[in-house]
């Protein structure tokens, strides 16, 4: 069910985690402002397989908003920080694709061969760390509907999460996926992309809409999703097309805490 672009994402040689060790949460700022069930679903999954965990309160941002924009010196005091606060864990794990790419991909762009970016480098996307680190693929969760999935950017070309992603959705029982036509296409988000080019934003947001709208028309209601930011973009398109108004965006996990 993959497409052929996940043939060119960057392969990850993952540590081995061991039983009982401590995995520290990273929520992003836009998780905690409009998407705090995504949060409340890693915790409750954890929980769920006994994995301990701690949420360092002083913990801000990753700096990508900066970072995108061109500010680099500005992002080089968030990504300090973001050391500072996480740089005695060795497990760090996130609701969030496109913040772990930042972290993991671009602290080192920032500060090559540095302290930073190698706190960076032990940030994961919450899926990924679930399939790839822990090994675990099937959470006895049930959604007996038809779904769909959206990857944003950062998720599937510079992390690779798509199979591990896939691969959860194979093991849920009664779910029978539902591919987005195109679906590798950018949603058009992009952070502060939105923000200085909304005319273009707009539009990537309306084309990837008209493909949803093409799933919805096989019977498909909900979206599941491992990037919340993106998911804010399109549905916000979504929500002025009245037809659409009953498609339901999820973030993944949370069809696994149930």
């Amino acid at each position: 069910m993959i497409d052929a672009l996940e043939r060119n994402v960057p392969q990850w040689d993952y540590p081995e985690y061991k039983e009982g060790e401590e995995v520290a949460l990273f929520i992003p700022c836009f998780i905690d402002q409009f998407f705090p069930e995504a949060g409340v679903s890693v915790v409750k999954v954890l929980e769920k397989l006994g994995v301990p965990f701690d949420y360092p309160e002083e913990q801000t941002c990753c700096g990508q908003p900066a970072f995108n924009s061109g500010y680099w010196k500005d992002a080089v005091k968030v990504v300090r920080k973001f050391h500072k606060v996480f740089k005695d864990y060795k497990w760090i794990v996130t609701p969030s694709a496109a913040c772990a790419a930042m972290c993991r991909v671009f602290f080192k762009e920032c500060l090559p061969d540095s302290p930073e970016a190698a706190t960076g480098a032990r940030v994961y996307e919450f899926h990924e760390f679930l399939v790839n680190v822990l090994h675990k693929t099937d959470f006895n969760a049930s959604f007996p509907h038809k779904v769909s999935l959206h990857i944003g950017c950062h998720g599937r070309r510079e992390l690779g999460v798509a199979h591990a992603v896939q691969t959860i959705l194979d093991n849920i029982k009664g779910l029978e996926y539902v591919p987005i036509p195109n679906v590798e296409e950018c949603c058009g988000f992009g952070g502060s992309f939105s923000v200085k080019m909304p005319g273009t934003s707009i539009a990537m947001g309306q084309k990837k809409v008209a493909n949803i709208r093409k799933v919805y028309e096989q019977g498909v209601r909900h979206i599941v999703t491992t990037d919340m930011s993106c998911a804010m973009h399109f549905g916000g398109v979504m929500r002025r097309e009245n037809d659409l108004k009953e498609m339901k965006i999820h973030y993944l996990a949370e069809l696994l805490a149930e």
